[in-house]
């Protein structure tokens, strides 16, 4: 093993989609400088990857920074995602934190840290979100028998409690066929089942002119890959194309997460949720 390897390690916080991320961003790491080990062992360098739905969210995030800051008091402290987005300042007035990434800079962690030494000052990466149209590309591989394909990222509705569309921005995807390249590399890798994820997974399509039936139609011709499950969807977006396809296709589980934020209509629409029980209900 070569000696000057820097270890590295990866703590993720929150949804699927953020595994698929965190997967992406330690692939970036190239395994000839640096050694990936799990989170709860001693580490030059650790990058957290923060979520930040809720207050309860960001408080998991500020304890998992300052644990992994007592627990390598000299390792480089990076902070990563949606928490970092939307409150770089908080993060970076936390004594031990180094590096402070946005949504999409934190897809360049390795070209940010050029060197693990501690910096005197945080250094702050978080750029404005109200005109763009990034995708990163994600999925993961290498740490579980599954793996997450990010499919969709960012969000349109503005629910009154959420901070997503702040953090992440506006509805966007990537092209079916990029998706299905990437289809093709997971069961290269050996996986056999997939998961779609992103932030709104029904809204697929918005920025392609495609929509999720279509895109699970061609995820089913990918050879290796046996079972595609289909996270989170939208009540509204759970269309009976797509139920039709999951009844006659062995390889998409006969299963959908379709979350219900109330039963009542008046809390409902408080949240500015875009369907009624009544919908919850018929589907």
């Amino acid at each position: 093993m070569n000696a000057t390897k820097k270890k590295v390690a990866f703590h993720t916080l929150g949804c699927k989609l953020n595994f698929a991320e965190t997967s992406t961003i330690a692939r970036s790491f190239s395994e000839e400088h640096f050694e990936k080990v799990p989170a709860g062992k001693k580490a030059d360098i650790y990058i957290i990857n923060t979520c930040s739905v809720t207050d309860a969210a960001d408080k998991k995030c500020r304890q998992a920074i300052k644990r992994f800051i007592h627990q390598s008091p000299g390792a480089f402290i990076a902070v990563v995602g949606c928490y970092a987005q939307l409150n770089p300042n908080e993060i970076s007035e936390i004594p031990g934190v180094d590096l402070v990434l946005g949504i999409n800079e934190k897809f360049d962690t390795a070209r940010f840290i050029s060197s693990s030494e501690k910096k005197d000052k945080p250094e702050i990466h978080s750029c404005e979100l109200s005109d763009d149209n990034t995708f990163n590309a994600s999925y993961s591989i290498g740490d579980r028998t599954r793996s997450f394909l990010k499919v969709q990222d960012g969000c349109d509705y503005g629910c009154s409690y959420c901070t997503i569309p702040m953090a992440r921005g506006k509805s966007k995807n990537p092209g079916i066929p990029s998706l299905i390249d990437e289809a093709e590399a997971i069961a290269r890798g050996g996986v056999k089942e997939i998961v779609l994820t992103g932030v709104n997974i029904g809204d697929f399509g918005k920025s392609t002119g495609d929509n999720l039936t279509e895109l699970i139609r061609e995820l089913v011709k990918v050879n290796g890959i046996e079972r595609i499950r289909i996270s989170s969807i939208e009540p509204n977006l759970l269309t009976n194309e797509m139920i039709e396809l999951a009844s006659h296709n062995p390889k998409i589980l006969p299963h959908f997460h379709i979350p219900l934020q109330s039963g009542s209509n008046r809390i409902l629409g408080l949240m500015r949720r875009r369907y009624k029980r009544e919908k919850f209900q018929d589907e």
